[in-house]
Parts: C-alpha cells; sequence; structure tokens
C-alpha cells in the first residue's frame, strides 16, 4: 500500500448510471480491468462492479473464499493494482462499487490465521465470538470444543493409517496436526510436555491420540458434518465457516478495508453477498449505512451522492426489500425473473409441463418437487443445525408438554413449505414479525394429515412473540437459528436441487427464479415496474450474474418454446428415437430431455451440424453441465457421493450425440430446430436488454454478454471474454440497419447497449426518478408488444419492445416479424410527446398513433426521446 495514498476525484457523477460486471482472478488481474477503462468508457458505463478484492484462497475464481480481512488480494495485484486500476478507471468517468462477503471466510487448510487462532484456543480465543460455533452444544464430546470434520475417512481410521501427524507451524509459534492441507493448531498449555518429550515421541498412536484428545477441536470425517457439526457454514459447505457481523469487532476487521477505500473516494458503493445469511440483516444494513455515511463527507466529493448500497438478496414473488433496511435495492434476480417470465407463453408451459411429467415420470408442478427437496435437503445436509433448533424451542418451551420428537416434525413440515428464504424477525420489540410467508406456511403444515399441532403452535408461538415465551433468551436464539437455516435450505433446496429435478422449461429455473410462475402477461409487468419506479427506483437490474445457470441469450432461446410447445415435442420425440442407438441403457429420460434442452439453448450461431472441431468444443461444455446438474439433482450422483459409472455413461452419450458420423440425422435435426428458433431467441435477447436499459432501476452488464451469451452455469460463464473483439466492434460505429443483417455476430447487440447507455448518460434524471406510464397496444397483434413512457422534468423516453413473436419468424433469418404480420396494431402516445426522436427504429419523428409494422420493421426494440409537459 502506498505510505501517502492517493484520494481520486470521483467521476462528475457518481450517482450509478450503468454498471459492468468484473470477475477478477489470477487470470484477470485487476491490470486485466485498468487496460479495459477506455472500452467501458466508449461503451457508456458509469460503475465497474468489481467481484470481491479481499485475500481469498490460493487460486480462487471468484473471491468469495476470503481467508484475511486484512488486505486486498496480492493474486490479483494487490492495492496497488487495485488503486491503478482505479485511477485508470476514473480517467474514464467510470466509479467502482465493490463486492463484499461479510457472512462467511473460507476455513480449514492453513491460510486463515483467524481458524487457526480458534482451533488453538478455543472458547478463549479473541476471535471465538466472529465465528457461530454453539460451544454449549449438547453432544458431551463436542462440549467446549470445535467440531473439525475435515478427515478424509473416519478419524480412527486415518489415525491407524498414519494420516496424521504432529509437526512445528514454521510460521507460527507452537505446533499443530498436520493432515493433507489441514493444520489443526495445538492448543498453547500443551506445548510444554511437547517441548520435554520431543516431536518424534508422538509418532507413537496413542501418544498422538492422546494429545489430540486434549485440543479444542474433535477431528472428524468430512460426512459427518451434516449430522454434528456445532458451527455455522454457509449453506452446507464445511469449508466456509459463517461469520457473526453482529459482533462489533468482527464486523469492524470485515469491513475495514472497504469503508477505508470509499472514505478515500477509490468506490463509491458496496454490493453486500448474501445478506440473509446473517443474523439480523436489517441491523446490518443499517449498521454499513450508517458507517458509510459517517465517511462521506471526508471523501474528495464531499459525499455529495450517498453511497450505492445493494444487498444479494432473494425475493419472493410478492416480497419486497424493506425499507427500513436502509439499502438501495437489491442485485437484480427478481428483476431477472420478471423479464423472463414476461417472455414465455404460460399455455404453452402448461403443455411442456405434461411433457415433462410423462417423460420423467416426476411432478408436472414444480410446488411437489420444491416440497420433496426441502424435505430430502433438511434431513442429509442441516439434520446438525435443525437439532440445534430443536434445542432452543425445547429452552424457550420447557414448561409445554411436546417432545423432542414432535418439535422435529413440526420443524421439517413447517420449513418444507416455507417460500421465502427467511423471516426477519429477532425476538426483539422491534416491530418486525415473521411476516404472512410464514403464516401461510404454518397453515400448510396444520393441514397435514398428520400435524402435529401442539408442536406446531409452540414453533408459532416462538416465532411470533406469543405467549410467555416471547422475550426469552432462548426464543431469541430459536428465532436467530430458525432463520439462518431457513435461508440456506431455501438455497440448497430450490436452487442448488429442484431446479435440477424440474425440466419442464429450464429457461425458467434460475437463481432468484419463481419456476412455479410460467409466464407474466405484459399488464402484470407493467405493474411491477410501476412498483419498482415508486419503491426500488436505485435497485440494479440483471440478465446475467457470475451465478446463473444458463446465459440470457440462452434463457431468451429457451423461451422460444414455450410459444411452439407441439413443435419442441415432435422435435424431441424424433431425437429420442435417433438416439436409441448411442443411449446408454441406465440414462434416464429426463436427464437425457434436459439436455436436450440445453443443447438447443446453447447451440452457437453458425455451428454447422457437421463441424468436428465446434461440436467437440460444445460437447465438452455440455459435459460439465450435465455432470453439475447430475450431482445437483442428487438423484442418480451426487457431490458426497459421485456415481462415477453413471456419469460417464452420461458423459458418453452426449459425446457421441454430438459426433459427426454417429449421429448426423440427429445433429441435422437439432441444427434445424435451432435454425427454426434462433432469430425470435435472438429477438427476446434484445428485448431483454432493451428493457433492461430502461425500466427502473441500475442495468448491469455481467462481463462479455454485450455480444451474445450462450454460456452454462459456472464455471462455464466465467470463461475468459474475447476483449479485443469488443473493441473491435464498439470502435467501427457501424450502423444499427448493417448490425441487423449480420446479428448472428453480437455485434447488434453490443451497438444496442451501446445506444442505451448513451441515452441514460443524456437523461438521467429521467432514467433514475422517472415515473414508469403504461401505455396500450391495439390492434390484432396487442397481445405481442409492450409499450411504456418514462418521465422527469419536462422530459420523456418512449420504449416498444416486441414480445412473443416465434410464429412470423419461423425461418430465422431476421430479428423481428415481417411488418405484414404486425397488421393493424399501434399504439397511441400522449399528445404533449408530440414530436419524439428516434434513439433506436425509424429516423422520422413520431407523434400520436404509432404504428408496429413502421416502428419494429428492423429491430425487435424501439425507443424515442421528447420534450414533454412538466410533472
Amino acid at each position: 500500500m502506498p505510505d501517502a495514498p492517493e484520494r481520486l476525484d470521483p467521476p462528475a457523477d457518481a450517482a450509478p448510471r450503468a454498471t459492468y460486471r468484473f470477475q477478477f482472478n489470477r487470470e484477470f488481474p485487476f491490470p486485466a480491468g485498468r487496460d479495459l477503462a477506455g472500452y467501458l468508457g466508449e461503451l457508456g458505463v458509469s460503475h465497474v462492479y468489481a467481484s470481491p478484492i479481499l485475500t481469498a484462497r490460493a487460486g480462487s475464481i471468484h473471491g468469495y473464499d476470503v481467508v484475511s480481512y486484512d488486505a486486498v488480494n496480492p493474486e490479483l495485484g494487490g492495492e496497488d493494482g487495485f488503486r491503478a486500476m482505479a485511477a485508470a478507471l476514473r480517467r474514464n468517468g467510470i466509479g467502482i462499487i465493490l463486492d463484499i462477503v461479510p457472512n462467511h471466510m473460507a476455513v480449514g487448510g492453513a491460510d486463515n490465521a483467524l481458524w487457526l487462532d480458534l482451533l488453538r484456543n478455543g472458547r478463549a480465543s479473541a476471535f471465538a465470538r466472529w465465528f457461530d460455533v454453539d460451544f454449549d452444544c449438547p453432544d458431551p464430546e463436542l462440549a467446549g470444543k470445535v467440531h473439525a470434520p475435515f478427515l478424509g475417512e473416519p478419524y480412527r481410521d486415518v489415525l491407524a493409517a498414519g494420516g496424521l501427524a504432529l509437526v512445528a507451524r514454521g510460521d507460527a509459534p507452537g505446533h499443530a496436526i498436520a493432515h493433507g492441507e489441514h493444520l489443526f493448531p495445538i492448543r498453547p498449555e500443551d506445548e510444554a510436555e511437547i517441548e520435554v518429550a520431543g516431536i518424534d515421541a508422538y509418532r507413537d498412536v496413542g501418544m498422538l491420540d492422546a494429545l489430540i484428545a486434549q485440543q479444542n477441536f474433535v477431528l472428524d470425517w468430512w460426512r459427518s458434518a451434516g449430522d454434528r457439526i456445532n458451527w455455522r457454514r454457509f449453506f452446507d459447505i464445511t469449508q466456509l465457516a459463517a461469520m457473526r457481523m453482529e459482533e462489533p469487532a468482527a464486523f469492524e476487521a470485515a469491513h475495514a478495508v472497504a469503508l477505508r477505500l470509499y472514505a478515500e473516494g477509490l468506490i463509491d458503493g458496496l454490493r453486500v453477498d448474501h445478506v440473509d445469511g446473517l443474523a439480523d440483516p436489517a441491523g446490518y444494513c443499517r449498521t454499513l449505512r450508517r458507517e458509510l455515511d459517517t465517511r462521506a463527507a471526508a471523501r474528495p466529493d464531499a459525499g455529495r451522492h450517498r453511497a450505492w448500497l445493494l444487498v444479494e438478496k432473494i425475493l419472493a414473488t410478492d416480497e419486497a426489500l424493506p425499507s427500513a433496511w436502509l439499502a438501495d435495492g437489491t442485485t437484480g434476480y427478481d428483476f431477472m425473473d420478471q423479464v423472463s417470465a414476461l417472455q414465455h407463453q404460460p399455455a404453452g408451459m402448461g403443455r411442456l409441463a405434461e411433457t415433462w411429467s410423462r417423460i420423467s415420470g416426476r411432478s408436472r408442478d414444480f410446488e411437489a418437487e420444491e416440497t420433496r427437496a426441502r424435505q430430502e435437503i433438511l434431513a442429509h445436509s442441516f439434520d446438525g443445525q435443525r437439532e440445534r433448533l430443536i434445542d432452543a424451542l425445547l429452552e424457550a418451551g420447557r414448561d409445554a408438554a411436546v417432545t423432542r420428537a414432535a418439535l422435529r416434525r413440526a420443524v421439517t413440515s413447517l420449513l418444507a413449505h416455507l417460500r421465502v428464504y427467511r423471516s426477519y424477525a429477532t425476538g426483539a420489540d422491534d416491530g418486525v414479525a415473521a411476516g404472512e410467508p410464514f403464516a401461510r406456511a404454518l397453515a400448510a403444515a396444520r393441514r397435514e394429515p398428520l400435524a402435529d399441532r401442539p408442536a406446531l403452535a409452540l414453533v408459532a408461538a416462538v416465532m411470533t412473540g406469543q405467549g410467555g415465551e416471547a422475550g426469552l433468551p432462548a426464543c431469541v436464539t430459536a428465532i436467530r437459528r430458525f432463520n439462518q437455516l431457513s435461508a440456506p435450505l431455501a438455497a440448497k433446496a430450490v436452487e442448488d436441487t429442484a431446479f435440477y429435478r424440474h425440466g419442464r422449461l429450464l429457461s425458467r429455473n434460475d437463481v432468484g427464479f419463481d419456476a412455479g410462475v410460467a409466464g407474466l402477461c405484459p399488464e402484470a409487468f407493467h405493474g411491477l415496474m410501476r412498483a419498482r419506479a415508486a419503491g426500488a427506483p436505485r435497485s440494479m437490474l440483471a440478465t446475467a450474474t457470475h451465478d446463473h445457470k444458463r446465459g440470457e441469450d440462452v434463457r431468451a432461446r429457451l423461451a422460444v418454446i414455450s410459444e411452439l410447445p407441439e413443435t419442441w415435442e415432435e422435435a424431441t420425440r424424433e431425437w429420442f428415437a435417433l438416439n436409441a442407438g448411442v443411449r446408454p441403457a441406465g440414462l434416464d429420460a429426463g436427464d437425457e430431455y434436459m439436455f436436450y434442452q440445453m443443447l438447443v439453448g446453447a447451440w452457437p450461431l453458425g455451428l454447422a451440424s457437421d463441424d468436428g472441431a465446434g461440436l467437440l468444443s460444445l460437447s465438452e461444455r455440455l459435459a460439465g453441465w450435465q455432470r453439475k446438474a447430475l450431482r445437483e439433482a442428487k438423484l442418480r450422483s451426487g457431490w458426497a457421493a459421485p456415481n462415477e459409472a453413471h456419469e460417464a455413461d452420461a458423459e458418453r452419450f452426449v459425446t457421441r450425440a454430438l459426433s459427426p458420423g454417429v449421429a448426423d440425422a440427429f445433429l441435422n435435426g437439432v441444427a434445424g430446430f435451432v435454425a427454426r428458433i434462433a432469430g425470435a431467441g435472438a429477438l427476446n435477447g434484445l428485448v431483454q436488454l432493451a428493457l433492461r436499459c430502461t425500466a427502473p432501476g441500475v442495468p448491469d452488464a455481467y462481463q462479455g454478454t454485450e455480444f451474445w451469451d450462450f454460456s452454462l452455469v459456472d464455471p462455464d460463464n466465467r470463461r475468459p471474454v474475447d476483449y479485443a473483439a469488443r473493441r473491435i466492434a464498439l470502435a467501427q460505429r457501424l450502423p444499427v440497419a448493417s448490425l441487423a443483417q449480420d446479428w448472428r455476430d453480437g455485434r447488434i447487440k453490443q451497438r444496442l447497449l451501446h445506444k442505451l447507455l448513451a441515452l441514460r448518460a443524456a437523461e438521467p434524471r429521467v432514467f433514475a426518478d422517472g415515473d414508469y406510464e403504461p401505455l396500450p397496444i391495439l390492434g390484432a397483434r396487442r397481445d405481442h408488444g409492450l409499450a411504456f413512457v418514462r418521465r422527469r422534468q419536462g422530459k420523456a423516453i418512449v420504449v416498444l419492445a416486441a414480445l412473443r413473436c416465434a410464429e412470423p419468424m419461423a425461418d430465422g433469418e431476421r430479428l423481428a416479424p415481417d411488418a405484414e404480420w404486425w397488421g393493424d396494431s399501434f399504439v397511441t402516445l400522449p399528445a404533449d410527446l408530440a414530436g419524439a426522436q428516434a434513439v433506436i427504429g425509424p429516423d422520422e419523428p413520431i407523434s400520436g398513433r404509432v404504428d408496429l409494422r413502421a416502428a419494429l420493421s428492423v429491430l425487435p426494440v424501439a425507443v424515442w426521446v421528447a420534450d414533454a409537459g412538466a410533472d
């Protein structure tokens, strides 16, 4: 770090206007971001949205496995590299929004000094309260100790096989037990004994076993973690330990670097990872806001713009981010879900659900799949946390005649029926209730034929603060444990399990999506956008993220299938028949059906059915996706116990099905189907982009998605980006009409983004605070369009977009339907918008009636700017 930190002047307008996500790692460090400052400035973004930058586990490809709060990651270029990148971005008018990870740290291994101190000193560690350890858990072997389930085999087997050894630490005082890459430090009071006996004496298994038994940790097999662990993890990942941000010292340490960079003007805001994992998200956000506000006056801009504060939060369909949190909004999963649902045809989705159920033998409805997954994941991955919750409930209701088994059934039923991540009740007298979603889950649990009603009543009394249990320390603990169990359960059961089991149409299965919603009508979408304008105008708008399961243009293409369910059913029926000769005996029909969806969705534009090299590359990517999908589904393989033989059979099927000369008829069929829907899919992709840039909120572009994004689930969505091609394309400034002719190369998408970001820069107030007014579309194709106006301070932006146009785009050659198809469909502009000038679309000014046949003749979106009457 420089001796005299440079204070950077913020860009002319430090309020975020549009962001661009960089996923930093050692292959894409800060110097790479620095070198792209000019490109991003030309593209029109106002802020880089940076992945976490604190020191992470060596080789981390994402940065969410932080091992030290004290420094910027040297693998990325350290603080000097970050400052140099920030300076280059500032010179191009670009600020930085920083992703932070308060919820957890990477543990195990030998690289986290806080964790090693906890293992060494146990409850006496200065960091004992930073980690969420239950030193008083009922397990007598774990009482007062830290469970350490990092062994590859049961403890006795590892000990007998010589897999544990006493070693000198070298980089720190004292000794430690070594097992592979893991170190488990010896408590200080045993060092004298080791000094007298000598380290070689502990080659004796008996002496080593006795020494280990005295420690502040209990070594255990990794498979026991879900059942026994006495500290909270990030989801069910034992290498990521949850942190207690309600502990002031932990909060201060975790945020020190980010708050210092903010005070110096190097960053303009924060994105908080997995806020639902924290004990009290509302209290945390308010504290963080206060800390940011306190430092604002010291910034070079003297706090002219309040820090942008976002939280990664999965919102249910009828859930809103509480205003009392003082956060500006979420990271945009909710918008991603809404715009995706808008592009799906609900009637077609019903037909696809029937097809899926017939092929797979599984439920046609996502609801049943989710409930089953919640029950299974709770039992297999979170039983230890469930038992700790029951401990607190028994203490809170110690006078109630309710057994432990009954409470276990009640808790299981409630969590299986809950359809939000968590409640925000804390047990404090703050007026925050368990909420309507909890009430609905309680009602569903009570309707079950074998419901344990007294046990459900006790849990309800605790969670809602009613009865004699209210305010008791055990009640507060139980509420916290319920919330911090329901959140990871939702993530693992829904996104990481049920989404891989339910294959109706995979474009409706993504992070933050409500897969039970088949689609949205334009009127419903308008309602959501008006609510967004009123309640969350500074929230992020995303359509692609580092966590998405399918790239934004994969989803856009697959959405077309909802308009053509019969055509799709016929095609897949043929493909099943054609692949009879390459299909292994054990391949599940449902897995094969989902593979066909991913193949069609990710098929690169321009890939020929006889292109061996291109198909090999695609098959390798799809095989990686399929291996992950099989393990996440946990039906025929899994992360804990991979069925390698089944996975190998599935991979051979993918490889052979995509091999010219082996499956020519199948490949020709897939290529033909993709050609049929590619244009309509591209239409959806451009409309999705346009809505992201014009709806209420702040649009984010995930790295590289300014061209077509046919990525798969991570790590495929974190592949290197060809920025040289993107720089050249942007510099060419080719006319939209010309790019529309050659739309397959992706330059049209970048040009559309560039024009819309320039409009946002020219009219910042309209997009930051403008009203959202739906415009009705009339005529024969009224259900195939969406129109609205954004207004603010005498300026207006008019947006018109095409919806669900698979039928007239069967040839796949164009980006918009033929003019004749639109017939007499039109939209009438308000009288005060006469003479609106085109930003995207035909050059002529518009007034009064706007015919869709003229406005959407080249592109599926049209945008105009106009002077308007005062608000």
